[in-house]
């Protein structure tokens, strides 16, 4: 798995209506994720049962799989963390999964160039 270290946002946005959160990256990538699907893929120790499974690399086929039972896919808000990662805020409180940068580029389901760059 490739990580991308160097790879900053540099636009952010997320679209309720649509059910997307949409990043611009800083080598040209945009990234369009479900938040249905961030929610299915939420990288905290209760999401991932158990802290011996914190840690992996995350992959676009997680954005597939459905979120826990009776969890909200609705976003209230998104947080920055420090300079590194987004914590996301969801409509049942749930606000524990911290979404680095490396972790949301791992998980870019084709990544595909920004639309307006010129890179």
């Amino acid at each position: 798995m490739t990580r991308h270290m160097q790879s900053r946002p540099k636009n952010i946005a997320a679209s309720r209506s649509r059910g997307l959160l949409i990043i611009d990256w800083d080598d040209g990538r945009q990234c369009a994720y479900s938040l249905t699907g961030l929610r299915a893929a939420c990288p905290s120790a209760e999401c991932r049962g158990g802290h011996e499974n914190m840690g992996l690399p995350g992959t676009p086929e997680m954005l597939a799989a459905p979120p826990p039972p009776g969890s909200s896919t609705e976003l209230v808000s998104l947080e920055p963390v420090g300079n590194y990662a987004l914590q996301l805020v969801w409509k049942d409180g749930h606000s524990y999964g911290i979404y680095s940068w490396d972790y949301l580029r791992e998980l870019c389901p084709e990544a595909e160039p920004a639309r307006g760059t010129n890179a």
